[in-house]
């Protein structure tokens, strides 16, 4: 009898936004969240830098370098799935070193570059649309983390 014991899952994102704010979009081809436009992303290896795992998910996805330009958030996703996952996602902001896109097609079925004024009309993760709407909020309503104390309090008293 194999015993895993469940454990925290952390990944790393890019928000990638070119000069004149269009954002890097893909279309998931794997659960979890398969058929959402997401950011370019995955899990770091043991050992593994964060932001070294970042540019070689970026450049495994959709073969684009990138230079990062810092952490925009932290979103958690708990109880994903049939085995109810647990996700960390650490959002960074980066620039293109490119626009030439090559989506590899086992992860994502296409890539695009969004206006931001367009981003509404993708149907994205609950994290995707959270950072996104903190970088473009007159373009995107966030929907706020999960299970974000701080905010619903802020919301129902006004106050934090």
């Amino acid at each position: 009898m194999a015993f895993t014991k469940p454990h925290i899952k952390t990944s790393v994102v890019a928000c990638i936004v070119d000069e004149g704010d269009h954002v890097l979009l893909t279309r998931r081809c794997i659960e979890p969240f398969c058929g959402q436009w997401v950011m370019p992303g995955g899990k770091i290896d043991h050992g593994e830098q964060l932001l070294a795992a970042l540019r070689r998910e970026v450049r495994e996805e959709v073969g684009l370098e990138v230079q990062v330009d810092g952490l925009i958030d932290v979103y958690e996703h708990v109880g994903i799935g049939p085995r109810n996952d647990h996700y960390v996602i650490l959002y960074f902001r980066a620039l293109p070193l490119g626009r030439e896109l090559s989506p590899n097609g086992a992860e994502v079925t296409e890539a695009r570059w969004v206006p931001a004024t367009e981003l509404s009309r993708y149907s994205m993760t609950p994290g995707t649309r959270h950072v996104l709407a903190r970088l473009f909020p007159d373009c995107l309503v966030d929907p706020g983390q999960p299970a974000d104390e701080l905010a619903d309090r802020v919301r129902a008293t006004g106050t934090p």
